[in-house]
This record gives C-alpha cells, sequence and structure tokens, in this order.
C-alpha cells in the first residue's frame, strides 16, 4: 500500500488521517497488532506528511475497539459473509461504519465519499461500488433522518 503518494497537498488532513487509519485497520486485520501499537507506529514514522492525528487517532481505535458491533451493523447489507471480504473492503467499510455512527458531525455522504475514495485508490477494479451500495443502505440504517432530508 506504500505506492499511494505520500505528500500530496490537494488531500485534506482528514482525508489523509482517513488514508492511514484504513490502512492501520487493514494492517490490524492481517496482523492482530493492538490499535495503540499501529498507532504508535504511524505517529513516529515521519514520512506520512500532514493529517489530522487527532482523527486519526480517533478513527483507528474506535473501528479496531468497536469491530465487533460494527461488523454486525454491516453484515446485514453485505451480498457475502465478512470474511469473504477483501482485507480493503473489511478495513474501508469498517471505517465508513465507524463514522457513520460516531461522528454525526460529518455529513453521511462525505463519509460514503470518502469511503469510495479509499476503496478506489487501495482497492480492486469494482470495491468501491460494493463500498458505496453497503454505506448507503447502512446510512439509511443508522442516520435515517438526515438521508430522509436529503
Amino acid at each position: 500500500m506504500s505506492d499511494v503518494k505520500q505528500n500530496n497537498p490537494a488531500k485534506s488532513l482528514r482525508h489523509r488521517a482517513r488514508e492511514l487509519a484504513m490502512q492501520g485497520v487493514y494492517e490490524w486485520r492481517l496482523s492482530g497488532k493492538s490499535a495503540t501499537l499501529i498507532e504508535r507506529g504511524t505517529r513516529d514514522e515521519k514520512s506520512l506528511g500532514r493529517y489530522d492525528t487527532e482523527f486519526f487517532g480517533q478513527l483507528l481505535k474506535g473501528a479496531i475497539t468497536q469491530h465487533e458491533a460494527l461488523s454486525a451493523q454491516i453484515a446485514p447489507h453485505l451480498d457475502r459473509k465478512l470474511d469473504e471480504l477483501s482485507p480493503v473492503e473489511y478495513s474501508v467499510l469498517l471505517l465508513g461504519a465507524y463514522e457513520l455512527v460516531h461522528h454525526p458531525e460529518v455529513p453521511y455522504r462525505v463519509v460514503i465519499n470518502e469511503a469510495v475514495e479509499l476503496a478506489k485508490t487501495f482497492g480492486g477494479s469494482d470495491g468501491h461500488k460494493f463500498v458505496n451500495g453497503v454505506l448507503d443502505k447502512l446510512a439509511a440504517q443508522v442516520r435515517a433522518t438526515e438521508v430522509a432530508a436529503k
């Protein structure tokens, strides 16, 4: 995943935080390392460019520590079992679900768009369409009032 441009000035600090959090969740999924250890390693890495460190920590720790509850919320909207998802799809969905549930100050459309961009950047060719569909259904469930007001 290190082939992504590290210092693209066009990226917002929050978008960069989401990228790093997604990579951290991916690392957790594959290695089983703790969120604290992954966060420390990311913060110690000096070549990552600027990012919203507080938001990064919230996303990473929140998605990992609450992965069981978030997975339960995601599962009904999937066309396959959770363990059949690619690690990238799972990581992006987990982060998107966490943000939809725990960051109501971020508009749901922004959460979904950011997740789709992560899936396009790190995932397979059509993974972004899958992520979009799943998070759109989840948003209708967990942010019903906001979605209905669109």
